[in-house]
């Protein structure tokens, strides 16, 4: 069904995914939905999906409808992802919105999950509710670009923060690194910690950093879990990061032997063993094995050898690397660690989408160019 979008319909979009980007935590492994409801040029209800079980977004803005002693008849339903057509833990919005007598429905974009999938648009429409999706489709796609990743492509969007000297160096030859960045640069890493579902580092890190990976000073629905990546099981079960009163740790590695994960596991550790590559974890393979397990985003705080491993497999989406304006040397140590290039052809280029500075450093965010 044809229906034409107006400057007002991108307005109350753009509520609507403010919305939305709020809740993405909190409702993942859902997408963070928001919703705007509208009758006679006035906002009537406004809502975002919930934790996972609870009500999504359209429910939530139905709810707050009713709350302000009004009802949903005639209103225009602007949603930042197709409703729902599907008995999953909650009976299907795209049906709630018809029973309530909607008069209009406009979504973001199509739900790109199999249940989903063009079905709540055709749901509406058949019964008589105008609906169209592709509203600020890019915007809802950057929105919910977590649970997107997740369901089409089966592994976490994979966000991969660094700091180094403005010569690229992220520690002196004898490995200090505390601290490169300023007070400001390092708050606003809580800030991307907070918005990631899961935080995954190697044993590199751990056994020359003993950091603990955990959220302070923000709020989170919960902590994220933190994933190390340790191959041969090299890093001593008294890390910090294996204390999971702080936070849920998973170790994954390469081996099998359960009296070497003992150890771990008596700290409330979770671990997993995957398959190898070239005698270490497949990252690939831990990509999809956390996809499965329902983390939508995930960021990554390593050393050059993970970090250049992940981009060399082509799993890095964005880098946001922080810039501090002093210089360490050719000596110190470098962000990335792969063999050496032959050709300036093979070098990896990259776009950067935004820059600003966070006190004193620079904070680029860049999004690898594969070829």
């Amino acid at each position: 069904m044809s229906l034409l979008l107006n400057g007002d319909d991108h307005a109350y979009m753009q509520q609507a995914l403010r919305l939305a980007a709020a809740a993405t935590r909190r409702a993942a492994p859902n997408p963070g939905v928001g919703c705007v409801l509208v009758r006679d040029g006035q906002v009537i209800g406004a809502g975002a999906t919930l934790k996972v079980g609870s009500d999504h977004a359209e429910i939530q803005a139905i709810k707050d409808c009713y709350a302000r002693g009004l009802t949903p008849a005639g209103a225009t339903a602007y949603v930042t992802l197709e409703p729902c057509s599907h008995h999953g833990r909650t009976p299907p919005c795209a049906e709630r919105l018809i029973k309530e007598g909607v008069a209009r429905v406009v979504a973001a974009m199509v739900d790109p999950y199999h249940e989903v999938a063009g079905r709540g648009i055709a749901l509406l429409n058949a019964a008589g509710i105008p609906a169209v999706a592709g509203c600020l489709q890019a915007e809802a796609e950057r929105v919910h670009r977590g649970f997107l990743s997740r369901v089409t492509r089966q592994r976490p969007w994979l966000t991969l923060k660094a700091a180094a000297t403005l010569d690229g160096k992220t520690a002196l030859l004898n490995g200090v690194s505390q601290w490169i960045t300023g007070p400001d640069a390092r708050r606003d890493v809580q800030q991307l910690r907070a918005a990631n579902c899961a935080i995954l580092t190697g044993s590199g890190t751990v056994l020359a950093d003993d950091p603990q990976l955990t959220v302070r000073d923000v709020a989170v629905p919960r902590p994220p879990l933190r994933v190390v990546v340790d191959s041969a099981l090299a890093t001593p079960p008294s890390a910090r990061i294996y204390d999971t009163t702080a936070a849920p740790t998973l170790l994954v590695t390469t081996i099998a032997d359960p009296a070497r994960h003992a150890p771990y596991l008596a700290r409330g550790v979770q671990l997993r063993v995957l398959a190898t590559q070239q005698g270490r974890v497949d990252l690939a393979a831990l990509l999809a094995s956390l996809a499965a397990d329902g983390v939508n985003e995930l960021m990554v705080e390593a050393g050059a050898g993970l970090n250049g491993a992940l981009v060399q497999a082509g799993l890095v989406d964005e880098i946001v690397l922080y810039l501090a304006p002093y210089l360490a040397g050719d000596a110190a140590r470098g962000l990335f660690a792969w063999p050496a290039l032959q050709s300036l052809d093979d070098k990896l280029p990259l776009q950067i989408t935004d820059s600003r500075m966070v006190g004193p450093d620079l904070r680029l965010t860049l999004q690898p160019r594969y070829l």
